[in-house]
C-alpha cells in the first residue's frame, strides 16, 4: 500500500468538491488503499484550514461537521512523529511541515495541487511530489 502525506491544498479541495481528484484521492485513503501519514502540526493545520470561513462557506459544513470529518480522518491517519527537522528547505513555512511528515514518515509520495513548491526539496530526500490525478492513474494502473 502507497504511504502518502496530503498536502493541505488537498484535504481542502476534497471537502470543496465530491467530484475532484483530490476528493477521490481521500476516498481511497477512507478504503484503505492508501495509507496517509501526518505529524500532529500537519493534522492541526488540516483543521485550521477547513474551519476558515471561506472555505466553510465553499463546502458548507459546520464546525462540528468539520470535527466530524477530522475525527474520521484521523482513524485512519498514520501518525509520523518527526525525529529531526530538515528546515528550512522551502519558502512557505506551512510547507516545510508537510515535507518534514513525508520524509519522516518514509512517504511513497507527497501529493499536492502546488508541485513546484516542493519540487527540489522533494528531490533531494527522493520523495515523489504528484498531483491528485497523477495518484490516481497510478493506483489504478
Amino acid at each position: 500500500m502507497l504511504r502518502i502525506v496530503l498536502d493541505t491544498s488537498v484535504v481542502v479541495a476534497a471537502l470543496r468538491t465530491r467530484w475532484g481528484a483530490g476528493n477521490a484521492v481521500v476516498r481511497l485513503v477512507a478504503q484503505r488503499r492508501l495509507l496517509a501519514l501526518a505529524t500532529p502540526p500537519l493534522f492541526l493545520e488540516y483543521e485550521d484550514a477547513l474551519k476558515r470561513p471561506e472555505h466553510r462557506l465553499a463546502h458548507g459544513l459546520s464546525v462540528e461537521g468539520v470535527d466530524e470529518f477530522l475525527a474520521e480522518l484521523a482513524a485512519l491517519i498514520e501518525p509520523v512523529e518527526v525525529h529531526f527537522q530538515w528546515r528550512p528547505q522551502s519558502r512557505d513555512p506551512n510547507d516545510e511541515m508537510v515535507l518534514e511528515a513525508a520524509i519522516n514518515g518514509q512517504a511513497d509520495a507527497l501529493v499536492t495541487y502546488n508541485i513546484a513548491d516542493f519540487a527540489g526539496a522533494a528531490d533531494r530526500f527522493k520523495i515523489s511530489v504528484v498531483r491528485p490525478g497523477d495518484l490516481l492513474r497510478r493506483v489504478n494502473q
